[in-house]
């Protein structure tokens, strides 16, 4: 864990700062090649964070973040992260908590209201040209031809 984490808390943004004890971290045995070392190691990290009971989320971004994990949180509202890109378990540490901030950091941001706007002058004329170009085209299949 970094330097900021054993200090007293994971700084996320500005207002959210995350409290070590909320992570739970264990240790499997990664997938994919690796020779002997690999089946001997537990390197893959898997972090488990109570999105639901967390004290440090404010409630729109737990909403948000429930919507933006998908299906990397269970039933019971944990959102789990892995990472095994790395050989040693200390990397794959920093990469597992790096990517469990940025999930929560991109759910701090409020999405922008859409602003309904009208369709401009030009834009109707064009869309009823290609109407009228296209009820011709079909005209000029029938039989009669009108």
């Amino acid at each position: 864990m970094s330097e900021e984490g054993r200090r007293g808390g994971i700084r996320v943004t500005g207002r959210i700062v995350l409290d070590p004890d909320e992570i739970r971290e264990t240790f499997v045995r990664a997938s994919g090649p690796g020779g002997q070392h690999v089946n001997k190691v537990s390197s893959a990290v898997e972090l488990r964070f109570d999105v639901r009971r967390s004290p440090s989320l404010p409630e729109d971004v737990r909403s948000r973040l429930v919507q933006l994990a998908g299906q990397r949180i269970t039933q019971d509202g944990i959102l789990i992260v892995e990472a095994q890109g790395h050989r040693s378990q200390l990397r794959n540490r920093e990469e597992a908590l790096a990517k469990l901030v940025e999930l929560i950091r991109r759910a701090s941001v409020p999405p922008v209201p859409r602003r309904p706007t009208k369709p401009t002058l030009g834009s109707k004329r064009r869309r009823l040209e290609g109407k009228t170009r296209r009820a011709q085209i079909k005209r000029g299949r029938s039989d009669r031809g009108e």
